[in-house]
């Protein structure tokens, strides 16, 4: 390592590497960047004597973790559901009110008559917030457009969002979330035209990452849900899934025939789903502000994801109907007091397992060679991340090497240091 010259060196900090089991911990240690990419890391003390680097600061302390990724979110869209909320608390449960035609489809029409400059506008201090908590990947979903002029202007403001960002946007076509209006008591034709029209056009344009399906007793049936994962393998697309949500439906087995990067939501999933998905390395996305904003009572059986090891990421969900949170480090909170999981395995949601849900293999770990997305917090554990609920100590991000590139402000009591 002798004359090793590095951009960006790290001291004095401590580190949870989130390789292997719990944290990953190391105490006073160091951590250099070159090119964007974790170039050292290792016991402060154990530093080359003869390394150097264009910028170096202190952590003086403070944890370093690798950035949060938010692997689930619905970010882009229109107006708000505030109404079927206030519905919701007289008794109407999230079935009726789809049925009566609200839920997704009243964020259809407020989406469907809004600009892509109304658009942005209104994303855009969602994504603020989540970027404010240590988010440096993330993931945004288009299916408020139900038809292909709509859905391509979601999908070009989440590609905007990225460029104007100082945040790493990964987009998926979602057309098929619900029935749109004028295909009402016409769900193969609808399909039909995802398969055949919207997405060929979607990914001809090159707007789309992934493909994603809501399959449930209100969304899409198994079979359809199929024709859109074929369509999507022709076309080179890896798939994702809203799966047994609401039902058991088989969604995940099918998901994993796939080899979905992920399946979401699982309060319903059977151990043959689970099995499947273990075996095709399927990644389960927990998504506990949903579960707690519908106020359900059916918990994802989180010990027999355990069991057969498969991973478990946690995401926002942001969306206006159901999940309506620009807080990830609320939804750690959230997953370990609703759905029991530990803080460490939270933390390996929202960075090691949430990157594997969006098959990215080269972030949510700090390790050599992986992208320098790195968030310093002011706290004494790690576990602190969890454990606390509506407080954010987040000190500083780096993304890709560049503290200047953060997109957030340093707080101010990391510009007094």
């Amino acid at each position: 390592m002798s004359g090793e010259r590095w951009d960006l060196l790290i001291r004095r900090a401590r580190l949870a590497t989130m390789a292997g089991d719990g944290y990953g911990a190391l105490d006073d240690a160091a951590l250099a960047v070159r090119d964007g990419r974790i170039a050292w890391l290792g016991p402060d003390r154990e530093l080359p004597a003869s390394a150097t680097a264009a910028e170096e600061f202190a952590a003086d302390g403070r944890w370093v973790t690798p950035g949060l990724i938010d692997c689930h979110t619905h970010l882009v869209y229109a107006g708000n559901r505030a109404n079927e909320f206030e519905m919701r608390l007289t008794g109407a449960t999230y079935a009726d009110i789809a049925r009566a035609g609200g839920g997704i489809v009243s964020t259809v029409k407020a989406t469907r008559a809004a600009s892509e400059q109304t658009l942005y506008a209104q994303a855009a201090p969602r994504l603020c917030a989540l970027l404010a908590e240590g988010v440096t990947t993330i993931e945004i979903k288009s299916g408020y457009g139900l038809a292909m002029e709509t859905e391509a202007k979601m999908l070009r403001v989440a590609r905007r969002l990225g460029r104007e960002f100082a945040v790493d946007v990964r987009t998926t076509f979602l057309g098929a979330h619900a029935l749109p209006p004028e295909f009402a008591g016409r769900p193969d034709d609808y399909i039909d035209a995802v398969c055949a029209h919207m997405l060929p056009a979607i990914a001809a344009e090159g707007l789309a990452d992934a493909v994603d399906a809501f399959c449930d007793n209100i969304g899409f049936t198994p079979a359809q849900t199929r024709r859109v994962f074929e369509a999507a393998r022709a076309l080179r697309l890896p798939v994702k899934l809203h799966a047994e949500q609401l039902s058991d439906q088989g969604g995940a087995q099918l998901a994993a025939e796939f080899g979905a990067l992920s399946c979401d939501h699982l309060e319903y999933v059977s151990e043959a789903g689970v099995v499947a998905m273990a075996r095709a390395g399927t990644v389960a996305v927990l998504l506990p502000g949903a579960f707690y904003f519908l106020r359900e009572t059916r918990v994802p059986p989180v010990d027999l994801l355990r069991r057969h090891g498969v991973a478990m990421a946690i995401a926002t969900d942001c969306n206006p109907g159901s999940s309506p949170i620009t807080s990830l480090l609320a939804c750690l909170n959230m997953a370990c007091t609703l759905f029991r999981l530990t803080p460490a395995e939270a933390l390996a949601g929202a960075t090691r397992h949430a990157a594997g849900a969006l098959g990215l293999a080269d972030r949510g770990i700090l390790e050599n060679g992986r992208r320098a997305d790195l968030a310093l917090w002011n706290i004494g554990h790690p576990a602190e991340l969890a454990y606390h609920l509506g407080y954010n100590p987040l000190s500083r991000v780096i993304r890709q090497g560049s503290p200047r590139a953060s997109g957030v402000a340093l707080l101010p009591h990391e510009s007094e240091q």
